[in-house]
């Protein structure tokens, strides 16, 4: 079994912490509903989750693409969560992936990466499909399409 292991130091009065993992990458996260100007200094929990499922989907789809020889030139994911205000816990019940991607690439090919990572293999993904319904779209070299799950 392997454990993950992260120190968080608190860096200020209020609610700024710096997360360091065992490699020494620090990620600082904060909440900015409670300061003044709404300004934090750094990522929310919440947002680092969004942030999380879109980096390892990201991963799992660069690495099931080059082993198809696909060439990627750049790639982008915007992830939006959907969340109710007003209550607590305040769990997401919605996630949406989108993919932007140019590149020698097939659009199918592209698609069955995305259905693979969401619905398979990235970590992320499975533990926060438990509470949110998870879908995703793409753009491949300027076409956009739903991507994930298939309709039908």
């Amino acid at each position: 079994m392997k454990h993950v292991r992260v120190r968080l130091e608190r860096l200020d009065e209020a609610f700024h912490f710096r997360a360091t993992n065992a490699q020494g990458h620090a990620v600082d996260i904060d909440d900015a509903t409670a300061r003044e100007d709404g300004r934090g200094k750094g990522a929310g929990p919440m947002e680092l989750l969004v942030m999380a499922i879109g980096g390892c989907s990201g991963i799992d789809v660069v690495s099931i693409l080059q082993k198809g020889r696909q060439r990627i030139d750049t790639f982008e994911i915007e992830v939006e969560g959907a969340k109710p205000t007003g209550v607590s816990p305040s769990l997401y019940q919605h996630i949406h992936l989108h993919y932007i991607l140019t590149g020698d690439l097939d659009p199918a090919r592209v698609r069955r990466a995305v259905a693979l990572s969401l619905g398979k293999y990235c970590s992320v993904s499975k533990t926060l499909e438990k509470t949110a319904r998870i879908t995703a779209s793409c753009t491949v070299n300027g076409e956009r399409f739903d991507a994930w799950p298939e309709e039908g």
